[in-house]
């Protein structure tokens, strides 16, 4: 059980980082439909445990150390380049948006230049990597449970501070900037995109674990997880989306409401799941074309860092809002590959390339 549950909490780990746990993510792409929302969060909790439990089954089948290897195996040829171009832009991207999501945090909760949090977050991810894989999965995992019960603790919160009704907010919710024509593109791109994010390190996850049914068991419990703090935290939004609409971390805004002490737990909270998927996403981009632990992939560990921490200056929100939509696009393709993945698993064999 224990196993299972590492590797659920790696799963959500790997996709909950600076825009789900800060809530811009939920803004933007859930509460912005108003009541609609909440259909958005449904649609999502079942596409994520489909295809957690389908990521962390075929890493364990294939006993993959980078996502190249299964996303072949599955895609063919010719989507395979595709999707794995896809994978590469996204662990980059994602990752210099991370580095932009600690900036701002630290800017927000300590008042510090937001360089200042973004060179704290590279130099601890620069460091991480050099430990083995096993003990990433398990930095990875450690955090998430913090994370779900301070996400319980706001949404209750938040409802039970209500200013308004909700038929009050809903018009300043459909008021807010949306990126989508409508909640069921919107929920559909969010699982597109996350997919793409943690597709990388998922794979990787479930290529630890020998037992291919504890792999997938995991997979499915991390997309449930997911799907729950989607939901819970919609829900914390919403109730609170006159206040907090206008702030670049507004679940954070909403636990410096309740209590300094809370505050200051939440932004390392929160600090520390950016930095799961800063880990995640470098982690995967360096391990696709270098094998880990070797001098090479040190080197080439550095250099990225440094690359993605003068392009986190572009700004946190920018980040979110233009690149998350063009990676859930581009992971439509993904998302094709891994409906298919079961209906080809039965002729995938271990070694297969």
């Amino acid at each position: 059980m224990f196993r299972i549950l590492k590797i659920g909490s790696a799963f959500i780990g790997v996709i909950v980082g600076a825009g789900f746990a800060s809530g811009q993510e939920i803004l933007q792409y859930f509460t912005s439909f108003g009541y609609l929302g909440i259909l958005g969060a449904i649609v999502s909790t079942v596409l994520f445990a489909y295809l957690g439990m389908t990521l962390m089954k075929l890493g364990s089948r294939l006993q993959v150390t980078s996502h190249k290897k299964a996303i072949y195996a599955i895609s063919g040829r010719f989507l395979g380049v595709i999707v794995d171009i896809v994978i590469i832009f996204t662990l980059f991207g994602v990752g210099v948006v991370m580095i932009a999501g600690a900036g701002s945090t630290v800017n927000q909760q300590f008042g510090l230049p937001i360089f200042a949090g973004s060179a704290i977050m590279t130099i601890l991810v620069i460091l991480s990597m050099m430990l083995k894989l096993d003990k990433v999965i398990s930095v990875i995992a450690s955090i998430t449970p913090f994370l779900l019960i301070f996400i319980v603790i706001i949404s209750i919160y938040s409802m039970f501070t209500m200013d308004l009704s909700f038929a009050e907010l809903k018009p300043i919710a459909l008021s807010q900037e949306k990126t989508f024509p409508n909640w069921f593109i919107s929920a559909v791109n969010y699982v597109s995109f996350n997919i793409a994010v943690g597709a990388g390190m998922s794979l990787v996850t479930g290529g630890a674990e020998k037992d291919e049914r504890i792999a997938a068991i995991g997979g499915l419990i991390g997309g449930l997880g997911i799907g729950v703090m989607i939901t819970l935290a919609y829900l914390a939004i919403f109730s609170q989306v006159n206040i907090v609409a206008t702030y670049d971390l507004p679940l954070l805004k909403i636990v410096e409401d309740i209590s300094p002490i809370l505050s200051f737990i939440m932004s390392m909270v929160l600090f520390g799941m950016i930095f799961n998927t800063a880990l995640g996403m470098f982690y995967g981009f360096v391990a696709r074309f270098f094998q880990m632990g070797t001098r090479a992939s040190h080197i080439a560990t550095v250099v990225t860092l440094i690359f993605g921490f003068m392009a986190s200056f572009l700004g946190f929100t920018t980040l979110v809002s233009k690149v998350y939509s063009i990676i859930g696009y581009l992971g439509f393709f993904l998302i094709i590959a891994l409906i298919y993945a079961p209906f080809r698993m039965t002729d995938i064999k271990d070694g297969a390339a």
